[in-house]
């Protein structure tokens, strides 16, 4: 074979003397006549698409970013091209599902020695617990199925792997297309691309169709490794594209050999399990790969057909790239047929003859024999290959505002409906050197969408209907994992302790920025040096008398720099804002991040300045006031909801009661600087003033901030909403909560009837500090018995009683 370095690559634009190809002309006319500099513009609106909804975390430079971008120019395929790859991916994919039957089956295969054993035994994807001795396993094994190809000068595509243990990459394809079609909508008027929605629906009914049969109305749900695993993003596009509940191994669970989702209203069966997992991660029991993961028990409930897995565990077998040598004469003895879409050039390096021509001729790269996208070239000889790749074709690339030629690989996916393979018509085309060895998906990169151009006057069919009986009426807000409660239960509150912080930093400021403490001023800037210790503010507990002015704001300068209790909050908001992402639509998860990124930008630019911290708090303030509009006006009155503003209003209670008792543990003669506080917290001043043309006096303005239900910053709205959303999730023998919400609301009220009836109202009012305290500390009491209650079926803690100065989040190290 000549050297490849000496083989020029096809270019897919341009033909052999210069021409550009003929479905490239229309596509390439159209960006024309865009004007100069109209790629690289929408080169960079694609790449602020993914970053402000796509790909890229909550918060710039967080852990989670990650450095996804399309090339606004796509990859294009021709019909009939398009049409002789679908065929030999249906065959590739019919073919790997033979064998697959065969290996966990009677393993003729390897009785007639078309596999050498040493290539399915010493293979890690081989999972001895899967196989039936003597029979082939029911049902189809493989359900989604992805190839990676290569073309070479020759201008042939061949297989460079095969992805059968959850391939990546169908919901990023997805994604791609729906952001170019944001960004350039001109270019998809004018070219007649495929859409990949029918393809989408067509997957949809085949999940339904492959449930037990006796299910009328089954429960399918996508299996994801986790929210800090690299795939998430894309099994959330997945599961909001498929309609199924997108789960995690704690949110399961296997009672009397049934699949079982935990949610707060008790367990709801699962009849298809859509696993983005490696087979032997799923059941610690059957695999010690789990250790102390997976769910115990689901191999087991999957062998009695309680539970359809797709893929099936085990399917990761046939990734092995040295089983590449072997299919051509498989396809023959199963298919009586050639391989329509043939590997590249591959040596089983299990033979001395094959290990000594790798060894002397050139062009030979040794790949491993791992499961899912790995690939361990340290792996068992019996497993590894050698490969002998083509110089890839090339494919222009917008490159700041020009177009420069750079190779690709080609991933294209296809899904067995029950009765045929159908290929998604589209994929990904991965750019640059890296792609040319068939590793694994990249999590950052550039990627092309690929359109496939339909013939002139084809139809588009999408899948039949699919005959199921009607859908009960469900309007249960219980209906939701206790991970995703808990997960929003905590937004809520971080969201609300950020506000309350920005509100703390702006009172203080406006109190100490002339440098000297007015005597009338004394006793509210020592509460808010109390309310700022509670808040995380360290050091600010300690400040008295006449140092308030020079000690607080080098306080509060220190809390804003990075690491500080500012920053840290919303980076824990950031996380969590990601991690419920699949509960958010996108303009509302447009609004928290755009809002959390702004400011997190103004609090990293106010420096030491009391001034220009305050002026940042404003941007803190417009994010809550964001989550809080969304929230109302765009939130469905669900589970998802309730536990948001059950947060909220636990955090908001609880902050209410410590800072009435701060502001209010003074002397008598005192108590209108307290009260005048109190109402700047509560942002009620102007309510009172509207309401009463007068003096401040202790009883009217307590009733406003206490016991006023109508008053959204009044502790008794926020208990009478923490009752209400109680009573939703609670059953009528599980009172407690509800009721203990309820009696916090009654001694607010006796309180507020107890100044108002006091002779001395001053004095009435400065008695009142230790029974706020002991009412925040019940408010803390029930935030842990709500997550005793409804977050207990978790795999770990979330840490409670949050009064101290560090916000902790569960998982968050």
């Amino acid at each position: 074979m000549p050297d490849s370095a000496a083989v020029p690559p096809l270019d897919e634009m341009v033909d052999g003397r210069g021409g550009v190809r003929p479905h490239w002309r229309t596509l390439l006319g159209l960006l024309g006549g865009m004007g100069e500099g109209a790629l690289a513009e929408r080169a960079r609106r694609l790449d602020r698409a993914f970053e402000d909804e796509g790909m890229a975390a909550v918060l710039p430079g967080a852990k989670r970013e990650v450095a996804w971008r399309c090339d606004p120019l796509p990859m294009l395929l021709p019909a009939a091209e398009f049409a002789a790859l679908e065929a030999g991916i249906a065959q590739r994919a019919q073919l790997l599902e033979a064998v697959l039957a065969d290996l966990y089956g009677p393993q003729r295969l390897l009785a007639e020695g078309l596999i050498p054993p040493g290539l399915v035994f010493a293979n890690p994807g081989f999972l001895r617990a899967c196989r039936q001795e003597g029979t082939a396993p029911s049902g189809p094994l493989l359900h989604l199925y992805a190839v990676d190809l290569l073309r070479g000068p020759d201008g042939a595509w061949r297989v460079i792997a095969d992805r059968t243990t959850a391939p990546a990459g169908p919901g990023l394809a997805r994604e791609n297309r729906r952001l170019l079609a944001r960004v350039m909508p001109e270019a998809f008027r004018g070219a007649p691309v495929r859409s990949m929605r029918p393809f989408f629906d067509l997957w949809q009914d085949a999940l339904q169709r492959l449930a037990p049969p006796e299910r009328g109305d089954p429960a399918v749900a996508l299996l994801t490794r986790g929210t800090r695993n690299r795939r998430w993003f894309e099994d959330m596009l997945l599961s909001r594209e498929l309609s199924c509940a997108l789960v995690e191994c704690g949110d399961l669970s296997v009672r009397a050999g049934v699949l079982y989702l935990k949610t707060l209203q008790g367990l709801q069966r699962v009849d298809v399990l859509l696993s983005r997992l490696d087979g032997a991660l799923l059941d610690p029991l059957e695999c010690a790969e789990a250790g102390t993961g997976g769910v115990p028990g689901l191999l087991d409930a999957a062998r009695h057909g309680a539970v359809r897995i797709l893929n099936a565990p085990g399917v990761g077998l046939v990734e092995a790239p040295a089983l590449a040598a072997f299919l051509p004469a498989v396809a023959q003895r199963l298919l009586g047929a050639p391989l329509l879409l043939p590997s590249v050039e591959t040596l089983w390096l299990g033979e001395e003859a094959a290990r000594r021509q790798a060894a002397t001729e050139t062009g030979w790269a040794v790949r491993g024999g791992g499961q899912g996208e790995a690939n361990d070239p340290r792996a068992p000889s019996a497993v590894l290959a050698a490969r002998r790749l083509p110089v890839a074709s090339v494919v222009p690339c917008v490159v700041g505002d020009r177009l420069e030629p750079r190779p690709l690989t080609l991933r294209l996916f296809a899904v067995f409906d029950g009765a045929a393979w159908r290929v998604m018509p589209g994929g990904l085309a991965r750019i640059g050197e890296a792609a040319a060895v068939g590793g694994a998906l990249p999590s950052e990169g550039l990627a092309k969408d690929v359109w496939v151009l339909a013939e002139e006057g084809a139809d588009i069919i999408g899948p039949a209907a699919l005959k199921l009986p009607p859908l009960p009426i469900r309007r249960a807000p219980g209906a939701l994992p206790s991970r995703v409660a808990d997960n929003l239960f905590w937004l809520g509150r971080y969201t609300e302790r950020l506000e309350r912080a920005a509100r703390l930093v702006r009172a203080t400021q406006a109190r100490i920025s002339r440098g000297v403490v007015l005597p009338r001023e004394a006793a509210e800037v020592a509460a808010l040096a109390r309310c700022l210790g509670q808040a995380g503010f360290a050091g600010a507990e300690e400040v008295a008398g006449s140092s308030a002015a020079q000690a607080l704001p080098g306080i509060i300068a220190a809390a804003m720099r990075e690491g500080g209790p500012l920053p840290a909050l919303a980076d824990r908001i950031a996380t969590l804002t990601a991690m419920v992402r699949d509960r958010l639509t996108a303009d509302m998860h447009a609004t928290f991040t755009l809002t959390l990124r702004t400011a997190r930008a103004e609090m990293a630019q106010a420096g030491d300045g009391l001034e220009a911290i305050s002026r940042a708090m404003i941007s803190v303030l417009r994010f809550a006031t964001a989550v809080a509009g969304v929230a109302a006006e765009s939130m469905v009155r669900g589970g998802a909801w309730l536990f948001l503003d059950l947060g909220r209003r636990v955090e908001r209670a609880q902050a209410v009661a410590s800072e009435v008792g701060f502001a209010l543990d003074q002397p008598p003669a005192r108590i209108e600087g307290g009260l005048r506080l109190v109402l700047e917290l509560c942002d009620s001043v102007i309510t009172y003033r509207s309401r009463y043309l007068s003096v401040l006096q202790p009883a009217p303005a307590l009733d406003l901030v206490l016991a006023d239900e109508s008053n959204p910053r009044a502790l008794a709205f926020q208990l009478t909403a923490i009752s209400r959303s109680l009573s939703e999730v609670a059953s009528d023998a599980d009172r407690a909560l509800p009721d203990e919400a309820a009696a916090l609301l009654a001694e607010a009220e006796a309180m507020v009837a107890e100044v108002i009836s006091a002779p001395d109202q001053a004095l009435a009012a400065a008695g009142l500090p230790p029974r706020l305290e002991a009412v925040a500390a019940r408010i803390a009491a029930l935030s842990d018995a709500v997550t005793r209650r409804y977050f207990a079926l978790l795999p770990a803690a979330q840490t409670l009683g949050i009064e101290g100065a560090e916000p902790v989040l569960k998982g968050a190290a």
